[in-house]
């Protein structure tokens, strides 16, 4: 095979099953390790079964939602059903925690996560066809489904913690957006660029240089333990050009800010005028 035939046979992997088992599995260990998890898989096991599911198919019910067709419509994929379900009780209940004792280890661990990445980009150019299909040429729908497929998960993480009986509304991904969903926000655009053909590439092309550029990236971050996103500059950039360097106000208590002995700072220059008026007025009484 010559060098220039790689793109093209790569955009015409199959996810399933073996990439769909590692997306599983990347997903259930990120649901593992949050904070309570474990003690909610011994007091509800139903409960942390809805939770992992949504972890694994959030971007399906997210996309359905959004196209006004059944959120439940994954439940239809039997087997995928069955593959996370089984994922899901080896993370929690094997004995010993071997299976996450297992997938913990750095190599599989970076394995997994790299072909986590790669279903992403499947998930954002199937998205983005769907809606083509059901909203013909409607660019936003496009980029929006081809978004919610792909960082599902991600997005509608509020509702999954309250599946668990937690209420975080500060850790919205649309106030604090992580670095997965951002990059899965610019491959919905560029990809949706390229199917409406504004951007002169073919699609295989841009899938595997997209995914090179995901696996990368996810791979640099894990071996590195540096949490910091590589969009950053990128993002500083464009937010000064457009947005500006804006100072947050202060909070203010009141109708002022309260000094030390408890009167507000707008409601001390009348107060000392009108003590000097008293004294004044004490003078000429004199």
């Amino acid at each position: 095979m010559e060098l220039w035939q790689v793109p093209l046979s790569f955009s015409r992997l199959r996810m399933f099953p073996f990439f769909d088992l590692a997306h599983y599995v990347a997903s259930v260990l990120a649901l593992k390790e949050q904070r309570g998890v474990v003690e909610v898989s011994v007091r509800s096991p139903l409960a942390c079964w809805f939770s992992a599911m949504l972890y694994c198919f959030g971007g399906s019910v997210l996309s359905s939602l959004m196209l006004g067709e059944p959120p439940i419509a994954f439940l239809a994929k039997t087997i995928n059903i069955l593959l996370a379900s089984s994922v899901w009780y080896l993370v929690f209940y094997c004995p010993e925690d071997i299976f996450y004792r297992c997938f913990s280890l750095m190599p599989l661990r970076l394995l997994v996560a790299g072909m986590k990445e790669v279903t992403r980009t499947w998930k954002i150019t199937d998205g983005i066809a769907h809606a083509d299909t059901v909203y013909k040429d409607a660019w936003l729908v496009m980029v929006a489904v081809g978004w919610a497929r792909g960082a599902g998960g991600g997005l509608i993480s509020n509702f999954e913690q309250l599946v668990r009986g937690v209420w975080k509304p500060e850790t919205n991904e649309l106030l604090q957006m992580s670095y997965p969903v951002k990059v899965t926000l610019i491959g919905a655009v560029l990809f949706t660029l390229q199917r409406r053909q504004y951007l002169p590439i073919a699609k295989h092309n841009l899938v595997f240089l997209y995914t090179i550029f995901l696996v990368v990236f996810k791979v640099k971050m894990m071996l590195t333990r540096d949490a910091a996103s590589p969009l950053a500059p990128f993002e500083a950039a464009v937010g000064q050009m457009f947005f500006g360097s804006r100072k947050t106000p202060s909070k203010v208590k009141g109708e002022g800010v309260t000094s030390s002995n408890g009167s507000s700072v707008c409601d001390q220059p009348s107060e000392q005028h009108h003590e000097g008026a008293k004294k004044k007025q004490a003078k000429k009484t004199e």
